[in-house]
């Protein structure tokens, strides 16, 4: 039952501004200097060191979460792969990995609006100066607790627990009800 749950995308009207975006493997890293460079070679994403920022290469992710703790993404075809080298190159370093891909769903939002559409429920400052490209953080929409990465200047990753996915999806579209036709 849990692996086709994690392959069912939340449900997304057809639009333009807002979209699933293709199943991930996920993994949450913690661990301190040593963990995170035996990671960063094993997973080939040099991970950041800089508070809410987001690194990538070759199609993998490493998001900043906190001073000892980092998000990986990779595709899920990498899943085996990525597995297998984080735990080979962990094994005698102290950290916590996690596989979480099961936990959280990705929508892309993008658009001239969706900073906007955001913002409508996002306490943070998502303007351009104050959230740049390449940040990424924890934060809530309206109710739902969310990780924002923005991935370009109209274009921002939502990572979202499954369970809330329907919800922020569809407070998401009720908001964009108010934007000009």
């Amino acid at each position: 039952m849990a692996e086709s749950l994690k392959r069912t995308p939340p449900r997304v009207a057809a639009h333009r501004w807002l979209e699933p975006l293709p199943a991930a493997t996920r993994f949450s890293l913690r661990g301190g200097p040593a963990a995170r460079a035996a990671a960063s070679r094993a997973f080939g994403v040099e991970l950041p060191e800089q508070a809410c920022r987001a690194a990538t290469a070759g199609g993998r992710a490493a998001l900043w979460l906190g001073p000892d703790e980092q998000l990986l993404i990779a595709p899920e075809v990498d899943a085996a792969a990525a597995s297998g080298a984080l735990g080979a190159a962990l094994a005698d370093i102290p950290h916590a990995l996690v596989d979480i891909s099961h936990r959280q769903v990705a929508l892309g939002l993008e658009g001239p609006h969706a900073v906007w559409l955001l913002a409508h429920g996002c306490p943070l400052d998502l303007d351009l100066a104050q959230f740049p490209v390449g940040m990424c953080t924890r934060t809530v929409y309206l109710k739902a607790e969310v990780l924002l990465w923005r991935t370009a200047e109209d274009r921002v990753r939502i990572e979202v627990w499954r369970s809330f996915a329907d919800y922020v999806v569809a407070q998401l579209e009720e908001t964009a009800l108010e934007l000009p036709a």
